[in-house]
C-alpha cells in the first residue's frame, strides 16, 4: 500500500449525486491512516422514479439540485461540525449520469472554493469498495471486490484503493439489479425490484424452477457475467404459465431467479479470488444487502477460506459517506488535488480514482 503521509486528524466531506440519491458525508481521517465515520446523509428520489420503474435523468438531476444544501446541511448537523471543519472535498466525478453528476461536482467544486480547500474529483466505484474500511478498517494489500448494483456488477483486483484498481470481470449485458428491476415488473413487484424479490424469494423453493446460470460454460469467460438470458427466461417462463392458465407461484419465481443470480455472483467471485491468489473479498452496492446473496457468500467463501466482508446494507447504497472514505484514502495517500475545472465524466472508468 502507499505510505501514510498524514500527520493530524483531517475532515473530508464526500458528495456523492451519481444516480437518484444525494449523499453528503464525512469522515475523520486520523493522523495513523485510518478513517473514522461520522455522518452519512442521504437524500433518495426514488418514489420519483418508481412509477416510470427506472430512473428518469432529468427527474433526478432536479432533485439533486433541490436536497445538495439540506443535504449537506444536515450532515455536519449528525457530526456536529461546522463548514470550517473541513480541510478537503471529495466528489463522485464519474461513472452515473451525467446531469446527476454535473450537480455534484459542481456543489463540491463551490464548497472548496469558499472555504479554501482542496478538492478531489474520485471514482463512484472506488467509493463502493473504500466505504468498506469505514466498516471493518483498513483493507489488506490485495483483495478481491464486488461491486453488485443496479447498474454495475464488476469484480475487482485492489492492490491500492487509492491508486490501483484493475477490473478483472465485468456483466456484458445487464447488470445483476437492473435484471432483478426488469423481472419484478414481469412480476407486477414495486421498484426497486432488489427488496421486494428478496423479500418474497424467502417463502418460495429456489429449486422450484431451473432457470439459466449465464456464462458459466466449460468455453465461456471465467470471470463476467450475464443476466440477460435469465431475465428473458423468467419472462418466458411466466408467459408459458400465463397461456396455459396455470396460477403462477411468484415466491417460487423469485426464489428460483435469486438463486441463479446468486450462484453465479458467489461462484465466480469465489473463482477469480482463486485465480489471483487473494484470500479477502469485499461484496458491496446496492445488491449486497441481498440475504442471499451475503448467505451464500459467506457459506462459499468459509469453504474456500477467504475471509467475506460486506458493509452493513446502508453503507452498501450510493451514499456521500463511501465518497468522504475514499477522498481520505486518497489525501493520506500524498495525491495532488483535482484541478478545479474537473468534468463530470459518465463514462469513467474504474481504474481512474481520482482526476489529476
Amino acid at each position: 500500500m502507499t505510505a501514510e503521509v498524514v500527520e493530524r486528524d483531517r475532515i473530508v466531506l464526500g458528495i456523492e449525486s451519481s444516480c437518484d440519491e444525494t449523499g453528503a458525508g464525512l469522515v475523520r481521517l486520523r493522523g495513523d491512516g485510518t478513517v473514522q465515520l461520522l455522518s452519512d446523509a442521504v437524500a433518495s428520489s426514488v418514489d420519483q422514479h418508481a412509477r416510470f420503474g427506472g430512473v428518469v435523468p432529468e427527474i433526478a438531476s432536479r432533485a439533486h439540485l433541490e436536497a445538495m444544501a439540506p443535504t449537506v446541511r444536515r450532515a455536519f448537523d449528525e457530526a456536529g461540525l461546522k463548514l470550517s471543519d473541513v480541510d478537503a472535498i471529495a466528489v463522485t466525478a464519474g461513472p452515473g449520469l451525467a446531469g446527476a453528476l454535473m450537480v455534484g461536482v459542481a456543489a463540491a467544486k463551490a464548497y472548496a472554493t469558499a472555504l479554501g480547500v482542496p478538492l478531489f474529483g474520485v471514482n463512484h466505484l472506488g467509493g463502493h469498495v473504500a466505504v468498506d474500511t469505514l466498516e471493518h478498517g483498513p483493507l489488506p494489500p490485495r483483495c478481491l471486490a464486488m461491486l453488485v448494483s443496479g447498474g454495475h456488477t464488476q469484480l475487482l483486483l485492489v492492490e491500492d484503493i487509492a491508486e490501483k484498481i484493475t477490473q478483472i470481470g465485468s456483466t456484458i449485458d445487464d447488470a445483476a439489479g437492473e435484471a432483478y428491476d426488469k423481472v419484478a415488473r414481469v412480476l407486477d413487484l414495486p421498484y426497486p425490484g432488489g427488496p421486494p424479490i428478496d423479500r418474497m424469494a424467502k417463502q418460495g423453493d429456489p429449486a422450484a424452477i431451473a432457470f439459466p446460470r449465464g456464462l458459466t460454460g466449460p468455453r465461456d469467460s471465467r470471470h463476467d457475467f450475464s443476466f440477460s438470458g435469465l431475465k428473458t427466461a423468467v419472462a418466458r417462463y411466466v408467459e408459458q404459465e400465463q397461456r396455459a392458465g396455470r396460477e403462477i407461484s411468484v415466491p417460487d419465481v423469485c426464489a428460483s431467479f435469486q438463486e441463479a443470480v446468486t450462484d453465479v455472483l458467489t461462484a465466480k467471485a469465489v473463482r477469480a479470488a482463486r485465480d489471483h491468489d487473494v484470500d479477502t473479498l469485499v461484496i458491496s452496492g446496492g445488491v449486497a444487502a441481498n440475504s442471499r446473496l451475503s448467505a451464500l457468500a459467506a457459506e462459499r467463501c468459509a469453504a474456500a477460506g477467504i475471509e467475506l466482508r460486506v458493509p452493513r446494507p446502508r453503507l452498501c447504497t450510493d451514499n456521500g459517506a463511501m465518497i468522504a472514505a475514499l477522498g481520505a484514502h486518497v489525501l493520506a495517500s500524498g495525491a495532488k488535488p483535482s484541478p478545479m475545472d474537473i468534468p463530470a465524466n459518465p463514462g469513467l472508468s474504474v481504474e481512474t480514482i481520482v482526476l489529476r
